[in-house]
């Protein structure tokens, strides 16, 4: 599902119409429902335009909520946001043509084939061109790989087909900014390979990307920042690079005797130290390596193994949210 050179020009390099560093942004955006719940609570996204932004966070913690107020399809009960520098809702207009989406899954109609259901939606859209909707469709269906099964009809499509579909409609018309709620969700490895590739090259063409997913794998694979939602508010935000980089390796000794390697550890003044089920650990800071060796030795700690190893983003993730996140994908 690679972008061919005669797809490449449903695909332009896109320009925005003014020097826009943000594709996204808010300021204490709330939503809160009735009966007192807060979903979302005053959360101060910003995406840069360019970027492959992942938006993460175990399932309920706010994501879907934040996509649908930045969207417009529920109010936010405070705060301001913008899309492509523009406020909203007061540009919705302006703005949602140049915005493709995927939000909880896709609907369409079951009776009608692939195809059909995307003409039916280019037609509807004011701002599609009729002469060019049947490039546009099969170049749809193609990024996404439904082109055998274009003439299908939808009710006898998989989940896995059915999100594909979704994103094609998304890409009926060139977009500055994307906007994909888990959509690899249903996906085969195959698929979800897939879908990365496409997100991955529609971002080298220019294209802004908000990824929602509770999936560290996405993440790592295609984001360059990253939002980690946790249960409505946002706890962290940043370049992935730069996420990674505040994290503090830890040294690990592997011993019998985990207790007296603990005592060591915490006698050096390193921080955290603690036991776990192979041996101890701690933040090792400034230390040398071989000195803490050296010590523990001294100690009469029987070292079996020995590491410093900077953490994994599910370190990072659970860490900042004390909850666990799906790794695979």
């Amino acid at each position: 599902m690679t972008i061919s050179a005669a797809r490449r020009e449903a695909v332009p390099n896109v320009s925005m119409p003014e020097n826009v560093a943000l594709a996204v942004s808010s300021v204490g955006l709330t939503k809160r429902f009735r009966g007192g719940q807060v979903a979302v609570d005053r959360i101060d996204l910003a995406v840069p335009t360019g970027s492959v932004y992942g938006f993460l966070g175990p399932n309920g913690s706010g994501k879907t909520t934040t996509i649908r107020m930045l969207l417009g399809l529920i109010r936010p009960t405070a705060g301001t946001h913008e899309l492509l520098g523009q406020p909203m809702p007061a540009r919705t207009g302006a703005v949602l043509p140049h915005v493709g989406s995927l939000v909880e899954g896709p609907a369409f109609h079951p009776y009608l084939s692939g195809r059909d259901n995307l003409r039916r939606l280019d037609a509807a859209d004011r701002h599609a061109d009729p002469a060019t909707a049947k490039a546009r469709i099969g170049a749809a269906l193609d990024r996404v790989g439904l082109t055998a099964a274009a003439g299908k009809r939808y009710r006898n499509y998989s989940l896995g087909m059915r999100q594909r579909l979704g994103i094609s409609a998304a890409l009926l018309q060139p977009r500055q900014l994307l906007i994909l709620d888990e959509p690899t969700n249903g996906l085969d490895p195959q698929g979800t390979r897939e879908v990365r590739t496409l997100v991955s090259e529609l971002a080298a063409f220019g294209v802004t990307v908000l990824l929602s997913t509770h999936l560290l794998a996405e993440v790592e694979q295609i984001c360059s920042h990253v939002g980690v939602m946790h249960r409505g508010r946002l706890v962290a935000q940043s370049a992935l690079a730069e996420l990674r980089a505040g994290s503090a390796p830890r040294v690990h000794v592997q011993t019998a005797e985990p207790a007296a390697a603990e005592r060591t550890l915490s006698r050096l003044g390193l921080a955290d130290a603690g036991r776990d089920s192979d041996g101890a650990s701690a933040l090792i800071g400034t230390a040398d390596p071989a000195a803490v060796v050296a010590a523990l030795v001294h100690d009469g700690v029987p070292v079996r193994a020995f590491g410093v190893r900077a953490p994994d983003l599910e370190d990072v993730f659970v860490g900042l949210t004390g909850e666990g996140f799906d790794v695979s994908g």
